[in-house]
């Protein structure tokens, strides 16, 4: 309810900015209707929504595989995933700003900006990433204490951390190529190498990893890497593919 009332808030105080200014422009009801900019931005949004649906649910079912080890390391991963999610912050902030950046360029025909974008985007967060990877492996307890005094759900948390800990570095670089291909309008592509890597590679690895008889959070963890590797992989190869093409049309 807090947040439903903090968005209305928000809601008002944009309405009243927008009387108080008066728009340049009026708005009508022929203004309303699908034209070819909504198709183009179906075209390209479609495959991203669909993707961060089947990811989101992917979680539901890591959460389902991580509740078979009992209520603490259930807690431990809820405790670790507060951490993951300040620790990607810096990754996702990249692949966004990066996406729009790199659409300019290539709008501009400055595919080499564009290029040089991407390598910079990953350098950034690398640099990030190996502080973040240190903080995570070695301080992962301390870490877990903020959001919990339970002495076994932070050794649990901080479990899941030591196999999870790679992925802020790994990430790093994949999200700059994601950001790079959204950028080139390839968001097909950037559906189909997500769908591969959670539907294909985390959620059996991970599956597997918690049927074995000493199943810990560690081993489960570090699917979440493994993923981004293989993702990273394909990206190079795609990466590859998308310049040899530029190349042909533009000679």
């Amino acid at each position: 309810m807090a947040t439903v009332f903090a968005q209305a808030i928000s809601v008002v105080f944009a309405l009243m900015l927008l009387f108080k200014r008066k728009l340049p422009f009026k708005i009508t009801k022929h203004d309303f209707k699908i034209n070819s900019h909504c198709v183009r931005a179906l075209k390209i949004g479609l495959p991203l929504a669909l993707q961060e649906c089947l990811t989101q649910i992917s979680f539901l079912a890591l959460c389902a595989f991580i509740n078979r080890l009992g209520l603490e390391a259930s807690s431990g991963y809820g405790v670790a995933c507060k951490i993951v999610n300040f620790a990607m912050l810096v990754p996702s902030s990249l692949m966004q700003s990066m996406a729009s950046f790199v659409a300019q360029n290539v709008g501009a025909g400055d595919e080499k900006r564009a290029k040089h974008a991407m390598f910079t985007g990953m350098g950034i967060g690398l640099i990030i990433g190996v502080v973040v990877f240190i903080l995570v492996l070695f301080k992962g307890d301390l870490l877990t204490s903020i959001f919990t005094t339970e002495k076994a759900v932070i050794l649990q948390g901080y479990a899941y951390l030591k196999g999870f800990a790679l992925e802020t570095i790994v990430t790093a670089i994949l999200f700059s190529m994601v950001g790079y291909f959204n950028g080139h309008y390839q968001t097909v592509w950037v559906m189909v190498q997500g769908l591969i890597q959670t539907l294909l590679v985390r959620l059996p690895l991970s599956y597997y990893m918690s049927i074995q008889p000493h199943a810990n959070l560690t081993n489960i963890g570090l699917a979440a890497p493994i993923a981004t590797i293989v993702g990273i992989i394909l990206n190079i190869c795609f990466y590859i593919y998308l310049s040899k093409k530029m190349k042909k049309e533009n000679a």
